[in-house]
């Protein structure tokens, strides 16, 4: 198997000597950047590592955006950037998805990281000899945790060939780190006879359908998930199937409106410059992304949604993702966004936005029936619409504020009955 790092056949192994030459050439090519977080951007993936590593060598914190985004965009992460000075002890600098408005700058040392990996990698059976594939783009603090890793412990990583998974990626992978829904394409090309190699996957960023653990274990992929969030790094993790549980250098606890603070060696320093956002840090280092949750008497962990994203109606709080999960249950339902549509005084209607499975035909009627039984009246979403793909951010999720948009601009169909 060739570890030249050769993007051609997408497999780089990061502490390599190669990539340590490519690293140490680019960095004695810069000026000294202490202090200074430094944007990058380009198509070519390896490049981008490679520039990312050689700021952080001449003492700068690298963020890896997103070579898709519009011009405008981009001039506004350079402005950012530029008027900033990282505080001393600071590596990294990731983003947020972005599906609610634009992208925050997330500062954090390298120990937040680097102090998880031995955790981490227990959990998945990474060892020198893996190969972990990564089908998310490096703009999402998912994929530039696993690379930090990568080069840290000596395992290699695949680079996609192109902008969604291909049998051709998965060959020589052992392992893969991904959200539910790029896994799901994955296991369609394995299901569809592509070969593979992959004994684990460890899937975050949003919850996983347990048909897809199933599904997985036919073909010998043991399957991690994960809850975390890019500015507390990982929170708790379900090896087996059985439930999300604390991880062991994490403590958890929950406030009287049931949001869940956080005591962590892997969270970030908080955001860049004046950015404000629901990270916020509490007494004796607790710190809250204002994630709603519920913890039972055996120490499993179940996720509400974000305190943030709820809808206030008919004197209810309507959490999206808990009515998202049940739409995804019904049959040729493949993806589903709700949210709030403004009604009289502070009430909101319940909106739901689906994409269905190629050729099915199903309606908002049958929809409604099924809402009826799983879901308390307030909770069953009033106003109906379809569309053909719903939009995703870089890291895979629902893109909440640009489904909204193009409701509210009238751009997308209501649903027939």
């Amino acid at each position: 198997m060739s570890r030249s790092g050769s993007i051609a056949r997408g497999e780089v192994t990061l502490s390599g000597d190669a990539f340590a030459a490519s690293v140490t050439a680019r960095a004695a090519a810069l000026d000294d950047q202490s202090g200074r977080i430094v944007p990058i951007r380009t198509p070519d993936a390896l490049q981008a590592l490679v520039e990312a590593f050689a700021v952080r060598e001449a003492g700068g914190i690298p963020v890896v955006g997103d070579d898709r985004w519009e011009e405008r965009q981009w001039q506004d992460l350079q402005l950012t950037c530029g008027g900033l000075t990282a505080p001393a002890g600071l590596g990294w600098a990731t983003l947020t998805s972005g599906s609610t408005r634009a992208a925050r700058l997330i500062l954090r040392s390298d120990e937040s990281w680097s102090s998880s990996y031995p955790a981490i990698a227990g959990l998945v059976g990474l060892t020198t000899e893996s190969v972990l594939y990564l089908p998310v783009h490096l703009v999402s603090s998912m994929s530039m945790f696993s690379i930090a890793m990568a080069r840290a412990l000596g395992h290699s990583v695949r680079l996609p060939r192109l902008r969604q998974p291909s049998s051709d990626d998965l060959a020589d992978a052992t392992h893969v780190h991904a959200t539910p829904l790029l896994f799901e394409r994955i296991l369609d090309l394995i299901e569809g006879g592509a070969p593979h190699s992959l004994r684990s996957a460890l899937i975050g960023g949003a919850g996983l359908d347990p048909v897809l653990r199933r599904r997985a274990a036919q073909f010998g992929i043991r399957v991690v998930t994960y809850y975390g969030a890019a500015e507390l790094s990982f929170v708790a993790a379900d090896a087996d199937g059985s439930g999300l549980r604390v991880l062991p250098d994490v403590h958890a606890r929950l406030d009287a409106d049931g949001r869940m603070w956080v005591r962590s060696p892997y969270a970030a320093a908080g955001y860049a410059g004046s950015e404000v956002g629901p990270f916020a840090f509490g007494a004796d280092g607790w710190a809250t992304v204002g994630d709603l949750a519920a913890i039972d008497d055996e120490g499993r962990l179940t996720l509400r949604g974000r305190a943030d994203g709820a809808i206030l109606t008919a004197g209810a709080t309507v959490v999206p993702e808990e009515v998202e999960a049940m739409l995804r249950a019904v049959p040729g339902v493949r993806q589903a966004v709700v949210f709030g549509t403004t009604a009289h005084g502070n009430d909101a209607l319940v909106t739901a936005v689906v994409e269905l499975d190629a050729g099915a035909q199903v309606t908002a009627r049958e929809l409604r029936e099924n809402m009826r039984s799983a879901l308390m009246l307030p909770h069953r979403p009033r106003l109906w619409y379809a569309m053909e793909s719903i939009p995703l951010t870089a890291t895979g999720k629902p893109a909440r504020a640009r489904v909204r948009d193009a409701v509210a601009k009238g751009e997308v169909a209501r649903l027939g009955h």
